[in-house]
């Protein structure tokens, strides 16, 4: 899930917005604004209704970034590289470049978010209790006890176990741990994971098309996504298995055909990269030799033909910060995740702050067939 406006860096942590956070906004908005707020406390202006229900649903968003925030510093403090947080239509994500080195360290990890989203439960609770005790208004009331209502709520779905849910990862630290096989528990935990989904989806739509009851595409929808994420991971633990102990640079393309930043569009065509090398990606290299980004043929092709001799490769490229990197060493495995979800499915090799090589997702497809095919058992 790729960020959509950046929002800066919160503990250390790259925090972004997909558009999509708009429907959540929204959805929350003209339920609290349209039912929940004045069957509640009637007599309140239609502005009153809704200014209060914006501020209630940027205060969930508030609360989901602390859920997924909670996750990446703890990640952090485990010694897993933590990419970022983005949050999206059905919720938060933490992006972490490696998986957790042990089944204590995922423990750890995936238990802090439904930890706190209950701790901020429990607040919001005590908080509802002491306004009403003041006597503040019943609609600001109602506002902090749907919020508070909604992080237990949070805190108790997030909490079972199944595949992505951070339940699912404490039932695979749990299963990791018995068996010692990282690869048996993700598949276990991905398979409750898709069971769930599934229930979801059928509850929900049986609830539309029995019931007449419209809010029940909100439960299929976000079955639908489990069911993805599920089998995603648990495709990932399979290649997991497969890549195992198999590093980046054995994959990698190394020395690829660089080009410098300065360089125009034009005079860089001049030179015939396609049809000499046969390339469609090429690393850009700052004047002191640092990498700079990555350009590609679907982004030369974009510049019209009279601004290619004024345009250079630093215009068009796409910068480093919003490239996939990775290290020689690094494990392909834990690579992969960001190749996937890069928008060129190519990752620069960085070495000492110099590229010495450029991988894709062909590369790493190309590997695990053939490591497939040397290791199947013969009849």
């Amino acid at each position: 899930m790729r960020e959509t406006l950046p929002l800066g860096r919160i503990a250390g942590v790259r925090v972004g917005l997909h558009w999509s956070v708009l429907v959540i906004v929204a959805l929350v908005t003209a339920m609290l604004a349209g039912g929940r707020f004045p069957d509640a406390h009637p007599g309140h202006s239609a502005f009153a209704y809704s200014a209060l229900a914006l501020l209630t649903a940027l205060a969930f968003l508030a609360s989901l970034l602390a859920h997924e925030l909670a996750h990446a510093v703890v990640a952090r403090r485990n010694g897993v590289q933590v990419e970022g947080i983005t949050l999206w239509m059905l919720g938060g994500v933490a992006r972490l470049r490696t998986e957790a080195p042990t089944p204590a360290a995922e423990l750890r990890i995936a238990g802090v978010g439904p930890l706190t989203s209950a701790v901020l439960g429990a607040a919001l609770t005590g908080l509802t209790l002491w306004l009403d005790a003041l006597g503040v208004s019943g609609l600001v009331v109602e506002a902090v006890a749907w919020l508070a209502a909604i992080n237990l709520v949070l805190a108790v779905f997030n909490a079972v176990p199944a595949a992505p849910l951070d339940g699912g990862r404490l039932l695979r630290a749990f299963l990791w741990h018995r068996t010692g096989d990282p690869v048996r528990a993700t598949r276990s935990a991905s398979a409750a994971g898709r069971a769930l989904g599934w229930f979801m989806v059928v509850t929900g739509f049986a609830a539309v098309l029995f019931r007449g009851n419209l809010s029940g595409l909100w439960p299929a929808l976000i079955g639908w996504f489990l069911i993805a994420a599920a089998t995603e991971e648990a495709r990932h633990a399979e290649l997991g298995g497969v890549l195992a102990g198999l590093p980046v640079r054995q994959v990698m393309t190394r020395d690829p055909v660089t080009v410098p930043a300065t360089a125009t569009v034009a005079g860089f065509l001049a030179e015939g990269p396609f049809g000499a090398y046969r390339h469609s990606a090429f690393p850009v290299l700052a004047p002191d030799g640092a990498p700079a980004g990555l350009v590609t043929v679907r982004l030369v092709n974009r510049v019209p033909l009279q601004a290619r001799p004024t345009t250079t490769i630093a215009d068009v490229m796409r910068p480093l910060a919003d490239v996939a990197t990775g290290a020689p060493d690094e494990p392909v495995v834990d690579l992969l995740p960001r190749l996937e979800t890069s928008a060129d499915r190519r990752a620069l090799v960085l070495d000492a702050g110099r590229v010495v090589g450029i991988v894709t997702l062909a590369d790493v497809s190309r590997a695990v067939s053939w490591l497939t095919a040397t290791t199947r058992p013969r009849a």
